[in-house]
């Protein structure tokens, strides 16, 4: 199998030739062929509007790998050819996007990062299992079949992650600390496991028999096959690449080094800043933020100084949920007000509903506060006395509504735009958008105390500390306890939060500068809009433009809302 899967790469690895009548049909076709062949690729199958996983996990070998970026290098090179001033609007941003995506994996592929496919925030386990139950038997059987195929996933995995511990490119040691665990919680007996939810409750619509033949199916596959998978990896991580991953923490000791950290950022920021420009736009804005934080603590009327301040916000027990459910509770009331105000930020709603879970048990010691999706928001409820409820406004703010949860929804029903459009997220645009909701929420009344401000500050500060730690780390020669120090000084967070995102930015460079960025360039744009449009500005139809693009890079969302200022203005001055 995994032969032919290599061989069926290679000999589509040259993207097809491509004839059409007109530049928009010529890049129709060139993107449409390409989200056939990704789908295979990735082992999904489109439904509907959607896709959903397959059959199938994906071939990880270096022979695939190398196919994907031949063949991705082909299509941004057809691409090329076509040119922009031949292309209406709306293609000329699909070819935008896909290009920038495409460079992105092409980039990744030639560093060969899928020798390193975990960090101290991602792994290859954690998301194997299924969360909630399928709609069909045909979609419980390809799950079983996926399950099969989790011995072939694990071992191409393993195979890669020797490659790298051989030449020294691994995650830093220090960061993989308890990570082995969250896989040991997964090894349990089927009817306990959870790659078992999905099967405690089954539609009615599937016959009894059906499933209960679609569960003993399950519990062998799982008991005989995944279990067995899931040891021998915990084995090899414990045995052999924890004990020799690299003890040094920066980019900069890592094959490539500094010019490998730059692709990094260039990949999640879009952008063409330097590590030095961005560390240097971080230390402004700690500055700034941290004169409003010390506004705010005297709004509190505080009597001590700023590092009492934080002290008390750590420890009072009244800041914090007794139990999970207070904690889930607080977060959905925050969500219900945020619902009552969605009147005024937007013009369109989205039908999709999401929901609200707590953290899965089993990697909820390490992972973040929370993380917002199209079908659920997940809040952390491990260890609360970590879990400030004045954090929680703008948490959920960030990663429910109006931010990911919300925004995956509008991307979901957005007007009708090629496949792989639905699938494509750049970090900066989303997560400049999450940061943005936070601030947003200043502007709706939704944070009801000075602590809860001083929680919204926090967030805002944790952001842009970011921009000195990740490249004080990577480029600088910053050590682990001194970002871990600067993060602590700065902000309220919990001195778990803080090692937890510490680790973070040391194992995954580049990606957490893409929030303050994004949401500068978004505060950036809404302001120029308000000087353009003066009284005539309404925030609503800038929202929506701004979703309304989908995922896109920072320089594109950019000249597109900028745009959309300028049609605004001269709307304006003719209805005068």
């Amino acid at each position: 199998m995994i032969r032919s899967i290599c061989v069926a790469l290679l000999l589509a690895s040259a993207a097809p030739a491509v004839a059409a009548s007109t530049a928009d049909q010529q890049l129709q076709a060139i993107y449409n062929a390409e989200w056939q062949w990704r789908l295979g690729q990735t082992g999904q199958v489109q439904d509907g509007l959607d896709t959903r996983q397959g059959p199938r996990l994906p071939c990880e070998t270096p022979a695939c790998h190398e196919a994907r970026r031949a063949y991705w290098q082909g299509v941004i090179d057809q691409m090329a050819r076509i040119p922009d001033a031949d292309l209406s609007n709306e293609e000329r941003l699909n070819k935008a996007v896909l290009t920038e995506s495409l460079r992105a994996e092409v980039t990744n592929i030639g560093w060969r990062n899928y020798e390193m496919p975990i960090n101290s925030d991602t792994n290859i386990w954690s998301y194997l299992p299924a969360q909630t139950g399928f709609a069909t038997a045909d979609q419980y059987r390809n799950y079983l079949s996926r399950l099969a195929d989790v011995p072939r996933w694990f071992d191409e995995h393993v195979a890669n992650m020797r490659a790298g511990l051989k030449r020294g490119f691994t995650p830093p040691a220090i960061t993989l600390k308890g990570r082995d665990d969250t896989l040991a919680g997964q090894i349990r007996p089927a009817l306990e496991s959870p790659f078992y939810t999905p099967f405690r409750q089954m539609p009615a619509s599937i016959p009894a028999a059906e499933q209960e033949q679609l569960r003993a199916e399950a519990r062998a596959v799982i008991d005989g096959v995944v279990n067995p998978a899931q040891t021998k990896l915990l084995s090899f991580l414990r045995s052999e690449y924890m004990p020799r991953a690299r003890t040094t923490t920066g980019a900069r000791d890592l094959p490539g080094g500094l010019p490998w950290y730059r692709d990094q950022v260039r990949e999640f920021t879009t952008t063409a800043m330097t590590p030095d420009e961005i560390h240097e736009l971080g230390l402004k804005e700690v500055a700034r933020i941290d004169a409003d934080m010390k506004k705010t603590m005297a709004d509190a009327k505080f009597a001590g100084d700023f590092k009492s301040f934080l002290t008390f916000l750590r420890t009072d027990p009244k800041f914090y949920a007794r139990t999970p459910s207070e904690l889930l509770g607080f977060s959905a009331l925050v969500m219900k007000k945020m619902d009552g105000k969605l009147s005024q930020v937007f013009t369109t709603l989205p039908r999709y509903r999401f929901t609200l879970r707590p953290v899965p048990d089993a990697i909820a010691p390490v992972y973040t506060s929370g993380r917002g999706g199209l079908d659920a928001c997940y809040m952390n409820t491990y260890d609360l006395k970590s879990r400030p409820l004045y954090n929680l406004v703008a948490l959920t703010l960030h990663e429910c509504v109006p931010g990911h949860s919300h925004q995956a929804a509008m991307a979901l029903e957005a007007p009708a735009r090629p496949a792989f459009r639905r699938r494509t997220y750049f970090s900066g645009y989303g997560e400049g958008w999450g940061l943005y909701t936070e601030w947003l929420g200043t502007k709706l009344g939704l944070y009801e105390t000075p602590y809860e401000e001083f929680g919204r500050e926090t967030f805002e500060m944790w952001r842009a500390a970011r921009l000195v730690i990740d490249t004080g780390l990577h480029t600088k020669g910053w050590t682990r306890d001194q970002a871990i120090q600067y993060l602590e000084d700065h902000t309220a967070l919990a001195r778990r939060d803080i090692e937890v995102e510490v680790d973070r930015y040391i194992s995954w460079p580049g990606q957490a500068l893409a929030y303050k960025l994004g949401e500068l360039k978004i505060r950036e744009l809404r302001a120029k809009a308000e000087a353009e449009l003066g009284p005539k500005f309404d925030q609503r139809p800038f929202h929506d433009t701004l979703l309304g693009l989908g995922s896109v890079p920072l320089p594109v969302m950019e000249a597109e809302m900028l745009a959309w200022i300028a049609r605004e203005k001269a709307r304006v001055a003719t209805a005068r």
